[in-house]
């Protein structure tokens, strides 16, 4: 009761500085790369937030403070199982590679960080538009009539995280090659 008291006492007096990490945003404030190119799209990005305000604006800037092993490149496959609507333009904010599996390619536009240089020939061959992010800004400053599209990240190192390999209910790969004679495990579970 005494505790409940001095509680109340405290709350009246001022504001609990231990809660306010709780409430702050986890976005990223600012970009690690030192690359000037995307520096300067942050930088645009930035300006278009705070005078468009649109999500589309918002999005894209988030995804551009993301690091490298966040940003996955997509490959031009993917992009034309996901371009359904032909009017639309696909915008990835990371690198578009080729395809050499994929056979006939769609028209589309497409607007990405980067391009390797088979993917943009192919894409312009086809009769579509490759573009960069701040290209695309000069053409359509409101980001209206564009689909947000990214490839998913899936990497072989997520594969071990998690409990440690050979505990119940563990679905994580040890680091070992030899899966069945494993030292990562409990001492119970090791075959000898």
């Amino acid at each position: 009761r005494r505790q409940r008291q001095m509680c109340r006492r405290d709350r009246a007096m001022g504001i609990d500085h231990r809660r306010e990490s709780k409430h702050r945003s986890k976005a990223k404030k600012r970009l690690g790369s030192k690359n000037m190119y995307m520096r300067l799209l942050v930088k645009l990005f930035k300006f278009l937030v705070r005078r468009a305000g649109t999500s589309f604006h918002k999005a894209v800037l988030r995804r551009l403070m993301l690091s490298n092993v966040q940003r996955p490149p997509m490959s031009l496959s993917r992009l034309a199982r996901l371009a359904k609507d032909k009017t639309k333009t696909l915008v990835v904010v990371s690198t578009i590679t080729d395809d050499e599996r994929m056979l006939d390619m769609p028209k589309m536009n497409v607007c990405a960080l980067r391009f390797t240089l088979g993917a943009r020939q192919r894409i312009e061959k086809a009769g579509g538009v490759a573009m960069t992010l701040d290209q695309l800004i000069t053409r359509n400053p409101k980001g209206s009539n564009v689909h947000l599209v990214r490839a998913p990240h899936r990497r072989e190192a997520l594969t071990h995280f998690g409990r440690a390999p050979g505990l119940p209910g563990a679905h994580t790969r040890p680091y070992t090659n030899n899966r069945a004679r494993s030292n990562e495990g409990p001492t119970r579970n090791r075959v000898k």
